[in-house]
């Protein structure tokens, strides 16, 4: 039987030494601890907020991320698509995302803020009315990815294929312009 655990605080905790319990958490905040390199599979996190953590290059399949908010948060390497799909809805705010995968995934309305989205991989991701509200998406890859009125409009060194990424009402900025076509190697003059 699995513990149910809610409304409980976790601070400064290097989980890297000794395993996170296996359990339901609800509520719960987890405040400057460390998960890098670490387990957290088979979790399940319902309206739980993680602050100033590492969970860089945690093994996150099967968990449950449902309501859950990641902020100023080191997160590198983690593949969200081994994660339980059901339910799943999470927001990023100033988090370190780089070299994460969200291949496959089907996330509407999802919100990355003041995010590093460096080599992120959104390959076959479907991701209505998704923002990137300043994030910095060098080296990401969109291949058939579906972005229908997805918001660019203040995200900077994006590169996104028009030809093979499904765009339709996707905002973008005058200054994302060159981003947006950099494959056609234009010169485009402010």
């Amino acid at each position: 039987m699995i513990d149910f655990i809610s409304d409980k605080t976790y601070k400064g905790i290097d989980f890297t030494v000794k395993r996170l319990p296996r359990a339901e958490y609800e509520r719960c905040v987890f405040d400057t601890c460390d998960f890098s390199d670490g387990y957290l599979d088979g979790q399940n996190f319902m309206e739980c907020t993680f602050t100033d953590c590492n969970l860089s290059n945690a093994n996150i399949a099967n968990t449950t991320f449902k309501e859950v908010g990641f902020q100023h948060s080191k997160m590198m390497g983690l593949r969200f698509e081994t994660c339980n799909t059901f339910l799943m809805d999470f927001t990023f705010l100033d988090c370190y995302l780089n070299m994460s995968s969200f291949t496959g995934l089907e996330l509407k309305n999802q919100k990355f803020t003041d995010c590093k989205l460096n080599g992120v991989d959104f390959t076959d991701s479907k991701l209505p009315l998704a923002v990137f509200d300043t994030c910095d998406m060098d080296k990401a890859i969109f291949s058939n990815t579906h972005l229908k009125k997805a918001d660019f409009s203040t995200a900077f060194n994006f590169n996104i294929d028009p030809e093979t990424s499904k765009l339709i009402n996707a905002k973008f900025s005058i200054q994302g312009l060159p981003d947006l076509l950099r494959k056609y190697e234009l010169k485009i003059s402010p």
